[in-house]
């Protein structure tokens, strides 16, 4: 198969290129940058210059693709209504590109507020939730969408995003924090698993699909803290609800969440079996030491 892929230098992305490469797929990644372009070019797939706002370059990258993965995103939490709508303009534009040939397309979309693959969640409740209903809708018109939820904590050696965020604030504060009693839960993926997902479900997963990144459900987010703290030589300890801002800046609010989500659908659909490590093995092995907020 053929296949474009947006995000393709990103941190799932680039995992997800050499995973389709692998498997016997050509590869066409799009890239912004000169930097973005030669990090695609090195991961082994043709490069496409173009970005998310110039609808044009998706619709060249679509053409005559079998499959497009769309996994390129802003992720700036200070203009996410503007994001969303990138996004919707985004999977508007692949799908009336798929349309006509009934080719595949698979869109990232997230885990908060759901616990299984049959959850679908009102889309009033944030635009990227209709998002992705507007994905999955796109199956009346002949496309094969399919949206893959990923975990928060898709983990890894490089990882920069919230777990890295995590451990910057444990040694910015000299203190791995949990929130209160840590009993709430955030699921994760390693980075190579979630690769092996997306090339899955671009193979063989049924229009309408929705499926679930997420290699263990929910892990108690005081044994993150503990494992963070252990591996870089600080203790862990409770933070108030209240001064959770203070202490872990932007992300105390996402850590705080209580989130749980089954994948056995997922593993039963296609067959997908983990096989990376975990989260907290990937602390304790120190995938973490030189993490830096990017």
């Amino acid at each position: 198969m053929r296949v474009f892929v947006t995000g393709a230098s990103g941190w799932i992305g680039s995992a997800v290129v050499p995973e389709l490469l692998a498997a016997g797929h050509e590869v066409l990644g799009l890239a912004r940058s000169d930097g973005s372009a030669e990090k695609v070019a090195a991961l082994g797939a043709e490069v496409h210059r173009g970005s998310l706002e110039a609808l044009s370059s998706l619709r060249a990258g679509a053409a005559g693709a079998d499959a497009v993965v769309h996994l390129g995103y802003h992720h700036d939490f200070s203009q996410m209504s503007e994001a969303a709508e990138l996004d919707r303009r985004a999977i508007e534009t692949f799908g009336d590109a798929l349309a006509e040939s009934g080719g595949a397309l698979v869109i990232a979309s997230g885990l908060i507020g759901v616990a299984t693959e049959d959850d679908r969640p009102d889309p009033a409740g944030h635009p990227r939730l209709a998002n992705a209903a507007a994905t999955l809708a796109l199956a009346d018109r002949g496309v094969r969408s399919i949206v893959v939820r990923f975990a928060p904590t898709v983990h890894g050696p490089g990882d920069y995003g919230f777990v890295a965020v995590l451990v910057e604030a444990a040694r910015r504060t000299g203190v791995a924090g949990y929130i209160e009693d840590g009993a709430n839960h955030w699921p994760a993926v390693h980075r190579l698993d979630a690769a092996a997902l997306v090339r899955l479900a671009v193979e063989s997963a049924p229009a309408g699909t929705v499926l679930h990144a997420a290699a263990e459900p929910g892990i108690p987010t005081r044994e993150i803290a503990e494992a963070i703290g252990h591996s870089i030589g600080v203790p862990a300890q409770s933070i108030p609800a209240a001064d959770a801002a203070e202490h872990f800046g932007w992300i105390g609010g996402f850590f705080g969440m209580d989130m749980v989500a089954s994948s056995d659908q997922t593993r039963e659909r296609l067959g997908w079996s983990p096989t990376h490590r975990g989260l907290l093995e990937d602390l304790e092995a120190g995938a973490y030491d030189s993490a830096v907020n990017a």
